[in-house]
């Protein structure tokens, strides 16, 4: 008998409970429950995976933000531990983040507050998304929703 050795084509980079990381050419596919320590862990990669694919310093740090402002969102609506797909990818136009949970129904609305509201402790979120990923989208996904956000390059630094 031959023995056949089968390859993976995709290995995972990180592996632990509720934690599954694929690394991409591009960038990555974040399979997580959004703890507070899996949160954090993303942030990182984002940033990471953002100058690696050629962005800026000031991208990569609004990438981070954007991500962590959508699972933040996912873990209101969800709860703590909720199920989240984190898609990072560097483009020719910029840095796309897409986050994925489980709820189909309920999309994203802005609180009835200005952003600038001092009193206001949470509902910035979206305005974030508006200034740093103007025209993110939502789409209904078979198992739930898709938010993707796309943080153009900007001008290139001078040197």
């Amino acid at each position: 008998m031959h023995e056949v050795r089968t390859r993976r084509r995709h290995e995972p980079e990180a592996v632990s409970c509720g934690f599954f990381l694929l690394p991409r050419p591009d960038g990555f596919v974040l399979h997580m429950s959004a703890s507070p320590e899996h949160v954090s862990e993303m942030r990182a990669l984002v940033f990471k995976a953002a100058t690696s694919s050629g962005a800026s310093e000031d991208v990569a740090d609004s990438a981070r933000l954007v991500a962590g402002e959508l699972v933040a969102n996912v873990v209101r609506l969800c709860g703590p531990w909720a199920p989240v797909v984190v898609l990072v990818a560097g483009t020719d136009e910029g840095v796309v983040v897409e986050v994925h949970d489980p709820v189909p129904s309920t999309a994203p609305g802005r609180k009835p507050e200005s952003p600038d509201n001092t009193r206001a402790e949470t509902g910035r979120g979206l305005w974030i998304l508006d200034a740093l990923a103007p025209g993110w989208s939502v789409a209904p996904t078979p198992v739930g929703k898709r938010i993707t956000c796309t943080l153009p390059h900007g001008e290139p630094a001078s040197s």
